[in-house]
């Protein structure tokens, strides 16, 4: 009986000894892994991986918006570049000729080809042409309001970002703080001022990339802002300047 029951003890310990193995044979691949990925993230990246490593996730989120910012800005400007929000001098030719009474030469002036402005003024003159004034200026309103959504499309992203990142850099600066202090608790009297200094400055390390995430996002919003509200401007310029022209009698009568 006593025999069987240190077998049982032997196999019950062995049973033991066997799983505690798996479970440091699991910890150490585990070790490996996360080594394995922080060495190619350092490889690959040269010191900004380092940098992402001891940042922790909420770096690696600052990362991704920060990707997000360069995409959304390079887009608004080929956008910008394509629509022509820029131009203005087709606009402002086709409106003196419709002012001068030359209808013709005024639309053809004014083709949709050669920017917002444009567009909006061949909108403009066509619809004073070939409809009464008030179902003219609505037409021409509707056209306007769906250029101007288009020219501040992505501009609510830009502006999440600009409100988001500096958010996410505190929050991973305050995290890092709580590990440091932690280390530094359980350190006791034995606590090495260099190891809390190194915690602390990769904890406000968040922060910074936030913050450099966030100011040229902001700036870029600030400028895509400044160009849609000129924009909006203009458009309401060259409609009160088309829908305003005098009556065709006040040409007849320069002419004679």
């Amino acid at each position: 009986m006593s025999e069987d029951l240190i077998e049982e003890g032997a196999i019950g310990t062995s049973q033991t000894d066997a799983d505690a193995g798996q479970s440091l044979r699991a910890d150490a691949a585990a070790d490996v892994q996360s080594n394995f990925f922080a060495s190619a993230t350092t490889d690959l990246l040269g010191p900004a991986g380092d940098l992402l490593d001891k940042g922790g996730i909420a770096i690696w989120a600052i990362a991704v918006l920060s990707v997000l910012t360069l995409a959304i800005i390079l887009w608004k400007v080929w956008r910008y570049a394509v629509t022509g929000v820029w131009r203005r001098t087709r606009a402002e030719t086709a409106v003196e000729l419709w002012l001068a009474g030359e209808d013709a030469m005024a639309l053809e002036t004014a083709s949709p080809g050669h920017g917002v402005r444009a567009r909006i003024t061949g909108v403009a003159i066509n619809s004073a042409l070939t409809r009464d004034v008030a179902s003219a200026r609505e037409e021409t309103i509707r056209v306007a309001k769906g250029q101007l959504a288009q020219a501040r499309s992505g501009l609510r992203a830009l502006e999440l970002i600009a409100t988001v990142a500096p958010l996410l850099g505190l929050f991973g600066t305050v995290l890092g703080m709580i590990a440091a202090f932690q280390t530094l608790q359980a350190a006791g009297s034995r606590a090495d001022p260099a190891a809390l200094a190194g915690g602390i400055w990769e904890a406000l390390l968040t922060t910074a990339a936030g913050m450099a995430v966030a100011i040229p996002a902001s700036a870029a919003l600030t400028w895509f802002e400044s160009t849609t509200d000129r924009l909006r401007l203009d458009l309401e310029d060259i409609a009160t300047r088309v829908f305003t022209r005098p009556p065709r009698q006040s040409f007849a009568h320069a002419a004679e």
